[in-house]
C-alpha cells in the first residue's frame, strides 16, 4: 500500500451523502483530509439515510475538515460554486471522486425518456463538466487524481442487452474518465475508473437491486473506500487510465483476507452477489 497520506489534500466528491460517497470520504477524512461534498440532499429524504449536512457532520467527527455544498451535479452553476468554494477554502483541489450516479435498469421498450436522459446527465455529463472545471486546479497539485466509479468497457450482448440505457451511461463516464487520463497526462493527472466484483450494501441495492436478500450478499462501502483510498494515494504518473476492480487493487496493496468487508457476518465469498458488467 501506498505510504502517502490524505493529510491536508482536498477531494472533490459528487454526492456523498451515504453510501460509497461517504465511505470514501469517511476513509479520506481518517488522514485529516479536507472534504466538499456537492450533493442534492439538503433535507432528510424519506427513503434514503443522511442529507450532505450529516455526511459533513460525520467527516468532521472522524477528523477531516468538510465543507458541505448543497448543489446537483447536473447544474454547471452548482459544479462551478464548488470548485470555487472548495479552492476559497482548501486553497486547492488534488483528487476529484465521481462518485454521483443514477441507476435505472429497465429494458429499452420500458424505460422513461426522463430518466434515460437523468442517467446520462448525471452519469456522463456530470463526470465530465465536474473533472473539466476542477483539472485547471488538479494540474497544480502535487499528486492530482480523477476517479470514477464506474465499470470497464465490456460490451458483450450479455450487458448491452440487460439494460442498454444504464449501461451505455456508465460506460460512458468511464469513457470520460480515460479519455481525459489521455488528455491530462502531459499536467501530471491522473484518471481512473473502479468497480466492484460484488455488489455493494447501498441504498440503490436495497431499493431498486433486490432488497434484503441481495443486501445480506453484498460486501460493504468501506471495501470500496480502501480500494480508492490506495488509488487515490498512489503516484499520479504511476498509474492512469485504468479500469480498476476494487478486489484487484486491495489484493495488489496486500490484502488477502475480504471476509471483514461482508455486510452479513460469516458470509463467504462464493456465496456473495456479482455485481454487473464484470464476466
Amino acid at each position: 500500500m501506498s505510504s502517502r497520506s490524505l493529510s491536508g489534500k482536498t477531494l472533490l466528491i459528487s454526492g456523498g451523502s451515504r453510501g460509497i460517497g461517504l465511505a470514501i470520504a469517511l476513509r479520506a477524512a481518517g488522514d485529516g483530509a479536507n472534504v466538499v461534498l456537492l450533493a442534492k440532499t439538503d433535507k432528510p429524504h424519506p427513503r434514503l439515510e443522511g442529507t450532505v449536512h450529516t455526511a459533513a457532520d460525520a467527516v468532521n467527527a472522524r477528523g477531516g475538515n468538510a465543507l458541505a455544498v448543497v448543489g446537483d451535479v447536473r447544474n454547471d452553476d452548482d459544479i462551478s460554486r464548488a470548485v470555487d468554494q472548495a479552492v476559497a477554502a482548501f486553497g486547492g483541489i488534488d483528487i476529484v471522486v465521481n462518485n454521483a450516479s443514477a441507476i435505472d435498469l429497465s429494458p429499452s421498450s420500458a424505460i422513461e425518456a426522463k430518466k434515460y436522459d437523468l442517467m446520462q446527465d448525471v452519469n456522463v455529463r456530470g463526470t465530465f463538466m465536474l473533472s473539466r472545471a476542477a483539472a485547471p486546479h488538479l494540474a497544480k497539485a502535487e499528486n492530482p487524481h480523477i476517479l470514477s466509479l464506474s465499470p470497464p468497457l465490456n460490451p458483450s450482448a450479455k450487458w448491452l442487452g440487460a439494460h442498454t440505457a444504464y449501461t451505455v451511461a456508465k460506460f460512458g463516464m468511464t469513457m470520460v474518465t480515460l479519455g481525459m487520463a489521455s488528455e491530462f497526462e502531459p499536467q501530471g493527472i491522473a484518471a481512473n475508473t473502479l468497480w466492484p466484483r460484488t455488489t455493494i450494501a447501498t441504498a440503490a441495492v436495497q431499493n431498486l437491486l433486490g432488497g434484503d436478500r441481495i443486501m445480506q450478499a453484498s460486501r460493504t462501502p468501506e471495501i470500496y473506500a480502501d480500494a480508492a483510498y490506495v488509488v487515490v494515494t498512489t503516484g499520479s504518473r504511476e498509474m492512469s487510465g485504468q479500469s480498476l476492480i476494487v478486489e484487484d487493487v486491495l489484493e495488489g496493496s496486500g490484502v488477502r483476507d475480504f471476509s471483514h468487508y461482508a455486510a452479513r457476518p460469516g458470509t463467504p465469498d462464493h456465496a456473495l452477489f456479482p455485481d454487473i458488467f464484470l464476466d
